[in-house]
């Protein structure tokens, strides 16, 4: 899989994601992730990428036309269109399901805003969804446009030890996690829970069921709610 960050801070992106368990999925040759400068495309001597509004108002807005030029210019690079995702507050927010369906597309790109946002004309020309990583703001998109990398990186077959390590995670299913435990078996007067130790898969496995359905019932009902 491929996926494409299109950023005014190609650097901040690359330093992250050639890092830990994403960075050795590129190493492998499992993933493709390219980061592209919009500024690159700006038609103006300064290399401008933002003015400001039009009706007035605080901050700038970053252009159509070097945004668009770098989406033409990706294309063009691709030979393909690929599924174009502005990161933005207004989006539907992340869920683990979206992610499962993204990480089946052959490429995607990833449009990080900044300022005040982009202008509304290079959305309805381009842009196939909006997706939010919560309901609140940041300075820009590149963090939203990570975070969703790391998410979909994390599907895809040979990225992680096994398929196993991926289904008992947190929202995977629709649940939350069990509790985790490691060495040593006590910790400041704190126990392993017994079953734990015992050696009998058939009752782990029952434990980390009803766990999961306590923690999920008690931590995030909605969720409960939903699968309903």
């Amino acid at each position: 899989m491929r996926i494409d960050i299109l950023t005014l801070f190609p650097d901040m992106c690359e330093s992250v994601y050639t890092e830990s368990i994403v960075g050795r999925s590129i190493a492998k040759g499992l993933l493709e992730i390219h980061s592209h400068n919009i500024r690159d495309y700006s038609d103006n001597k300064h290399n401008n990428v933002d003015d400001t509004p039009y009706g007035g108002g605080m901050g700038m807005i970053m252009q159509a036309q070097p945004i668009y030029g770098c989406f033409k210019a990706l294309c063009e690079e691709l030979g393909a269109r690929p599924h174009l995702i502005y990161m933005s507050p207004q989006g539907k927010v992340l869920t683990q399901q979206r992610v499962k369906e993204l990480s089946k597309l052959p490429n995607i790109a990833l449009l990080c805003g900044h300022y005040e946002g982009v202008d509304e004309r290079v959305i309805e020309k381009i842009v196939d969804e909006e997706i939010s990583i919560g309901d609140y703001v940041l300075t820009g998109g590149e963090l939203p446009a990570l975070v969703l990398s790391d998410c979909i990186a994390r599907m895809i077959p040979g990225v992680l030890a096994s398929d196993e390590a991926m289904e008992n995670e947190s929202h995977y299913s629709g649940l939350l996690e069990y509790p985790q435990y490691t060495k040593p078996a006590v910790w400041k007067g704190m126990e392993v829970p017994e079953v734990l130790l015992s050696g009998h898969h058939a009752n782990i496995e029952k434990w980390r069921k009803e766990q999961s359905l306590k923690r999920t019932k008690e931590r995030r009902p909605d969720l409960l709610e939903n699968s309903e």
